[in-house]
């Protein structure tokens, strides 16, 4: 079997799901993985524009993994108009938006996040996807931290 890493997409909620109690243990365990080497990690400029905001030590998670960081596009802009359009979610959910847009724009294989009312969400996976499909663009698949498999008896 072939064993190509998988790549991830990282928002800004997995990054601050470090330090909270609630997510701590399964984000550790994620970026332990990340920090081995398991996946190529992707972060966007609206991620490291969002963590301007954090706390100094969030700030600082990203010193110590390898990521890439990609362009929000005006292509990714519109597909994430698109989602708004579609009514996926409301206007007030545009950063959500743009984050599954650039993650699908750039061919990522993992949205990871911990925001279950408009990312990790099966109804709203599948609009997402659906205008994914509809434009050109695969499926992204969106998982909580929890579900990348950071269990397994590797």
């Amino acid at each position: 079997m072939i064993n190509k890493k998988s790549s991830l997409y990282l928002d800004t909620s997995v990054i601050g799901g470090y330090y909270d109690d609630i997510f701590m243990q399964d984000t550790r365990l994620l970026f332990e993985k990340i920090k081995s080497g398991k996946y190529n990690v992707f972060i966007s400029e609206l991620t490291k524009n969002e963590l301007k905001k954090a706390p100094e030590n969030v700030k600082n998670l990203l010193e110590d993994i390898k990521y890439q960081l990609v362009e929000v596009s005006q292509e990714c802009k519109d597909l994430a108009g698109e989602y708004i359009k579609e009514k996926v979610v409301g206007a007030t959910s545009t950063d959500d938006c743009v984050h599954i847009a650039t993650a699908t724009i750039n061919g990522v294989d993992f949205l990871v996040s911990w925001n279950f009312k408009h990312i990790v969400n099966v109804e709203r996976i599948k609009g997402y996807n659906s205008i994914n499909i509809k434009n050109g663009y695969k499926q992204l698949e969106i998982r909580s931290p929890k579900d990348m498999g950071v269990y397994d008896d590797e």
